[in-house]
């Protein structure tokens, strides 16, 4: 099957996380949510954090290495079970759960868990597609200027719309500063998002937005619409298409009734291309 599959089992950390209120300010100014909001708290996308505490470590693995020469997130799904306070001290953990192959891919699995002397916090789950060969290559595009961003979350907060209801839509994009301040948020030094060669050289066209980034967009586009600190339950999301630092994109959604929650679908695209689908589970 491969060298990769001789990781399936094992467990990298436990790492600290100081849950800071410096780092959750930046944190919370680098996804464009609202730093009033999280005064004492984190949002429970600050997961990208923790997940980006245990990532790098297997991603530097002596036997990973070779293989991420093509590398994509997939998918990501968090799972939360209270709100995380500001000074809190968190043990992240991450493990190899699964290896599947399928010609020169590797589908790895790759889960978190988070705990503090107040308990679990969030459990995830990544799955990154990775290649010792390379992905082959978009047509070149040139880098658009460092501050171009485009417009970003103008709709006000309201409340939740009712199961079958749409969600009010949610203008997001990145210039490539943000995407600089975001990877010094949250560690995610991954350099397809900030330098131009790196990205050539993985067959994009570019440097793109971070996926987990685009995810915390459709987590604010609904946490805003629900009151607390402790918004959401759930988030699953398919990474489909990167998005390119000064695009416009937009979060839509519809909301569909839960059996103990509610759930919206989501999705993230840029004009009619669909970048990131998914669902969010709440609870008013």
């Amino acid at each position: 099957m491969g060298a990769l599959d001789e990781l399936t089992g094992r467990r990298f950390g436990p790492f600290t996380l100081e849950v800071s209120a410096e780092r959750v300010h930046a944190f919370v100014t680098a996804i464009g949510d609202d730093p009033k909001r999280w005064s004492d708290f984190a949002p429970p996308v600050f997961a990208n954090a923790a997940l980006f505490t245990a990532a790098p470590v297997f991603l530097d693995d002596a036997v990973v290495v070779p293989f991420t020469r093509s590398l994509i997130h997939s998918e990501q799904r968090y799972t939360w079970t209270r709100p995380l306070a500001v000074g809190e001290m968190l043990e992240v953990s991450g493990t190899v759960t699964s290896v599947r192959v399928r010609g020169p891919l590797h589908f790895v699995e790759f889960a978190i868990d988070t705990q503090s002397k107040s308990g679990p916090w969030m459990t995830g789950s990544s799955v990154f597609l990775m290649s010792t060969e390379a992905a082959a290559a978009s047509a070149e595009e040139a880098e658009p200027p460092v501050a171009l961003r485009p417009a970003f979350g103008t709709t006000a907060p309201s409340a939740l719309p009712k199961a079958g209801e749409a969600l009010p839509s949610y203008p997001c994009g990145a210039s490539r500063a943000d995407l600089v301040r975001y990877a010094a948020a949250t560690r995610d030094w991954n350099p397809i998002h900030w330098d131009h060669d790196s990205a050539r050289n993985a067959g994009l066209s570019g440097t793109i937005v971070h996926g987990l980034l685009m995810a915390s967009w459709m987590a604010n586009a609904v946490g805003r619409h629900v009151p607390g600190v402790d918004p959401l339950r759930e988030l699953r999301v398919r990474f489909r298409n990167p998005l390119r630092p000064g695009v416009a994109a937009e979060v839509t959604g519809s909301v569909v009734d839960g059996d103990d929650d509610t759930a919206i679908d989501v999705a993230l695209a840029a004009g009619d291309e669909r970048l990131v689908t998914g669902r969010i589970r709440v609870t008013p």
